[in-house]
C-alpha cells in the first residue's frame, strides 16, 4: 500500500509540473513573453502605457465628473484602448499573421467601435449628444493598426472629425460649466498623444515581430481573469398544480359540451345560414373562378418574397477592369483602396455603417444605397455621385470639381482650402450640411431644401426661402 501511495504522490508531483508549462505556454501565446523576454517591457508597450495613464485616465475623471451617458461612454472608450493595448502587446512579441488570421485578431476592436457608435445611436434625445457624437465620429482611429503607410494622418482625420462636434460643446458649455472644457481637452489629447505615439513606433504601419513565432488566431488582456466565474445554478423547475390545471378543464369541457350541443340540433343546424344567389356562386359564374384562380397563383409568391429579401450577399472590394467594387459590407470602418489611376471609377453599393479611404487621384466615385457610410478621399478629376443612401459623411483631403447628392437624407461635406470651388448639385435630399475649414477649424452651413419658384414676365426664378436658410 505505501508503494503505491508514493506512486500516486510522483504521478500528481509530475501533472502539477505539466500544468505550470502549459500556463506558461499559454502566456506565450496571449503576447505575456516571448523568448524569456516580457513583452510588457518593451518601450513600445511603455510609451502606449503613457498615454493610458495619462490622457485616457484623465478623460476618465472627466468623464465621471459628467457623469450620466457621457461616463458610460468613456467606460468603453477605455475597454477599446485596454484592448488595443493587449493587441499591441502581443504584435510586438509575434511575426504578422496571414490577413485572414489578421482579421480575426482585429474583431475585438471592431466590435468596440461598433459598440460605441450603437451607444450614441441609442441616445439621440440625449442632451449630452455632442458629447457622445465626438467620441462615436472619431473612435474609428483605433483602426489605425490595419493602415498602411501612414496611420498617424488617418488618427488625426479622425480627431478633425471629434473637433466638429467638440466646438458645439464648447460653445454650450463655455461660459457655464468648465467641467465640459476640461473633457474635450482631455478627449482630444488622447488623439493627440496617439498621433505622436504613432510617429515614434509605427510611422509607417504597425510594427511586428521579426523573430517571435507567428500570431495566435487571438489575444485576450493579461490583467484579464483566467476564467469567468461558473454560471448560476437553474431555477427550481415549475410546479404545476390541480388549481393551475382545473380551469382548463373546465374549458374543454365547456367547448366540447357547446359542440354536440349544436350537432343534436338535426335540421334545425341549417336556419343560422344565409342565402347565397346564383350570381355569387363560383360554379355558375364563370368571372369568380377566373379571379379564384388568378387568387391562388399569386400565394405562392407572397410566401416566398420575404426569404429572398432576408438573404444578404457577400461583400466585396475588387477591381473590375476599370471599375472598382465596394459592395455590401457592415460594419467595416477599416477599407482602404491604394492602389489607384487616373482612369479608374470606385462605385460602392449597398455598405452600411463602414468607412471607406481612397488613395491617390481617380476619375469618379458613385454611392449607391448606402446608410451610415464615412468617405475619406484625395483627389477626384470627375465627380462624386451619392445617390439614394442615408447618413453619408464625406471628406475631401484634395480636390474635387462636383458633387452631386440625389434622392439622400443626411449628408455631410467635409471640404478641403483646395476644394473651395467645388459645385454642390442636390435633388431630392433632405439634411445636408457642407463644412468650410475656417482657422484650423470646420464651420457647418446647411443646404437649403425649400425654394420658392415665381414668374418674373418672361421666365420662372427660383430662390431658396428664408426658412430654408
Amino acid at each position: 500500500m505505501e508503494g503505491l501511495l508514493e506512486r500516486l504522490e510522483r504521478a500528481v508531483t509530475r501533472l502539477e509540473k505539466m500544468s505550470v508549462t502549459m500556463q506558461a505556454a499559454s502566456g506565450i501565446a496571449n503576447g505575456d513573453c516571448a523568448n524569456g523576454i516580457d513583452g510588457g517591457s518593451s518601450r513600445c508597450v511603455e510609451a502606449f502605457d503613457v498615454l493610458l495613464r495619462g490622457p485616457l485616465s484623465e478623460y476618465l475623471n472627466c468623464s465621471r465628473a459628467i457623469g450620466r451617458e457621457v461616463e458610460k461612454h468613456a467606460d468603453m472608450v477605455n475597454n477599446a484602448l485596454q484592448d488595443q493595448r493587449a493587441f499591441l502587446k502581443m504584435a510586438v512579441a509575434h511575426q504578422e499573421p496571414a490577413q485572414t488570421e489578421l482579421h480575426d485578431l482585429l474583431k475585438p476592436i471592431s466590435g468596440h467601435i461598433q459598440e460605441i457608435q450603437s451607444f450614441r445611436e441609442q441616445n439621440r434625445g440625449s442632451s449630452l449628444f455632442n458629447h457622445l457624437s465626438a467620441v462615436s465620429e472619431s473612435i474609428p482611429a483605433l483602426g489605425w493598426v490595419a493602415v498602411s503607410q501612414k496611420p498617424g494622418p488617418y488618427v488625426k482625420e479622425m480627431n478633425d472629425a471629434a473637433t466638429f462636434y467638440t466646438n458645439r460643446v464648447l460653445k454650450d458649455y463655455k461660459e457655464t460649466d468648465r467641467r465640459h472644457v476640461d473633457w474635450v481637452r482631455s478627449y482630444l489629447s488622447i488623439w493627440t498623444e496617439m498621433q505622436s505615439f504613432i510617429k515614434q513606433h509605427h510611422t509607417t504601419g504597425l510594427v511586428w515581430s521579426k523573430s517571435g513565432p507567428i500570431a495566435p488566431p487571438f489575444f485576450a488582456r493579461p490583467s484579464a481573469p483566467s476564467c469567468p466565474p461558473p454560471p448560476p445554478p437553474p431555477g427550481p423547475p415549475p410546479v404545476f398544480t390541480d388549481d393551475d390545471s382545473q380551469p382548463q378543464a373546465d374549458r374543454a369541457v365547456a367547448q366540447h359540451s357547446e359542440l354536440f350541443a349544436q350537432l343534436n340540433q338535426g335540421m334545425d343546424i341549417t336556419k343560422g345560414l344565409k342565402h347565397v344567389s346564383d350570381e355569387k356562386k363560383t360554379h355558375k359564374n364563370a368571372n369568380l373562378r377566373s379571379h379564384a384562380t388568378a387568387t391562388k397563383t399569386k400565394s405562392p409568391g407572397t410566401v416566398n418574397s420575404p426569404r429572398a429579401a432576408v438573404q444578404k450577399k457577400n461583400p466585396l472590394l475588387e477591381l473590375e477592369g476599370k471599375k472598382w467594387r465596394v459592395e455590401n459590407f457592415e460594419q467595416k470602418h477599416d477599407l482602404t483602396i491604394e492602389e489607384t489611376q487616373l482612369s479608374q471609377v470606385v462605385y460602392v453599393f449597398g455598405c452600411n455603417n463602414s468607412t471607406l479611404q481612397i488613395k491617390g487621384k481617380i476619375n469618379s466615385i458613385i454611392i449607391d444605397n448606402c446608410k451610415k457610410l464615412g468617405l475619406v478621399f484625395e483627389n477626384v478629376v470627375g465627380i462624386v455621385e451619392i445617390i439614394n443612401s442615408k447618413g453619408i459623411q464625406l471628406q475631401v483631403l484634395g480636390t474635387v470639381p462636383t458633387i452631386s447628392i440625389n434622392t439622400t437624407e443626411g449628408c455631410q461635406v467635409y471640404l478641403s482650402k483646395d476644394s473651395l470651388h467645388c459645385d454642390i448639385v442636390s435633388a431630392k435630399s433632405s439634411e445636408m450640411n457642407i463644412l468650410i475649414p475656417q482657422d484650423e477649424e470646420y464651420r457647418e452651413y446647411p443646404v437649403p431644401e425649400q425654394f420658392k419658384t415665381v414668374w418674373d414676365g418672361s421666365k420662372l426664378v427660383t430662390e431658396p426661402t428664408e426658412i430654408a436658410g
